[in-house]
């Protein structure tokens, strides 16, 4: 596995070094870190767990889904999951390796077939385009599900569109949590959202949590880069209390909708910067009355998983447990 960065002091860091990025005289951003991108695999044979293929979404906003169908595929259907990946708003792509690989392994594990959105990236797209593109995405799978004949034929053959779930890691959480109360406008049927998967929520606040004065020196996400990325993703002229960052403004602003969420997963670790964060995000969403589980351990870090095996099979596990939950009790 790929080794975390080594410590770093805030007081003397540059968030636009940590983070590899120059702002262009346009607003635009040149993206200079060095993240390995990886082709899809449609066709065996594959060195992965699941074939994978890049199909458009949306050719106006120039987004695109990567699919992923485990391979071989079981008999029975499939759940479909909405991927959205993570990176602060501003970075990477379902292409990039880590979160190719994520998708390919969690698609084999569940199993179920995944659709990772390259969704719009911040600031040449702020907030809520990356939230335009879920829906986008939802709207998908929907007219897949109501036309068989012009679906794709991995959803056609392999997808029960009942058993929808939203996933989402870091920023891709803070997505997958928007997308799921737009959602709530729609009639989407015969898709149904049965749950949403948020690992490590991206949400933050003007007001510093005790967790991000804890860890301001974080080598993850060290506060001056989590202050710079939600400056480059939050609307012109917003701060950290707006209802796209802040959970709690979010409540204020979709008090009535919350309580009508599906159930919800939320993934965390003691060591991340915006653990306090994520835990008033939960008990949000309790006091609505969403069914929430809930796993936050110590020993961990924001991103983990991406380095750790064991925390990585140990949140698969933990999402092929909450999964199988859900589609249980709606069964019943």
């Amino acid at each position: 596995m790929s080794e975390p960065p080594p410590p770093i002091s805030s007081s003397a860091m540059d968030p636009f070094e940590f983070l590899k990025i120059k702002i262009n005289p346009g607003g635009s951003l040149t993206r200079t870190y060095v993240f390995p991108m990886v082709p899809p695999s449609p066709t065996p044979p594959i060195s992965e767990p699941s074939l994978s293929v890049d199909i458009p979404l949306n050719a106006a906003a120039n987004t695109s889904l990567r699919l992923f169908l485990p391979h071989p595929p079981p008999a029975e259907k499939l759940p479909l999951l909405l991927y959205f990946h993570g990176g602060g708003f501003i970075l990477y792509h379902p292409s990039s390796l880590i979160f190719h690989r994520s998708c390919a392994t969690l698609a084999a594990s569940l199993p179920a077939v995944i659709a990772s959105v390259d969704y719009r990236l911040c600031p040449e797209h702020r907030l809520p385009a990356a939230y335009d593109d879920a829906l986008d995405a939802l709207l998908w799978a929907q007219a897949q599900a109501r036309d068989p004949d012009q679906a794709h034929p991995w959803l056609r053959d392999h997808v029960d569109f009942t058993k929808c779930f939203l996933m989402g890691s870091s920023a891709g959480g803070n997505i997958a949590y928007f997308a799921a109360l737009r959602a709530l406008d729609r009639d989407l049927s015969p898709l149904k959202i049965q749950g949403i998967v948020m690992n490590i929520p991206y949400f933050s606040g003007s007001h510093r949590s005790d967790s991000e004065l804890r860890l301001v020196d974080d080598r993850i996400l060290p506060l001056p880069a989590n202050d710079l990325m939600w400056a480059l993703s939050l609307p012109e002229g917003a701060d950290r209390d707006h209802v796209y960052c802040n959970p709690t403004a979010a409540e204020a602003a979709h008090a009535d909708k919350i309580g009508q969420l599906p159930a919800c997963f939320i993934n965390g670790y003691g060591g991340d910067p915006l653990v306090d964060k994520q835990k008033e995000f939960v008990k949000i969403l309790e006091a609505r009355g969403v069914r929430v589980e809930k796993r936050f351990v110590e020993d961990g870090y924001h991103g983990v998983e991406i380095f750790d095996q064991a925390k990585a099979l140990a949140l698969t596990q933990n999402i092929k447990n909450f999964i199988l939950s859900v589609i249980s009790q709606s069964s019943l």
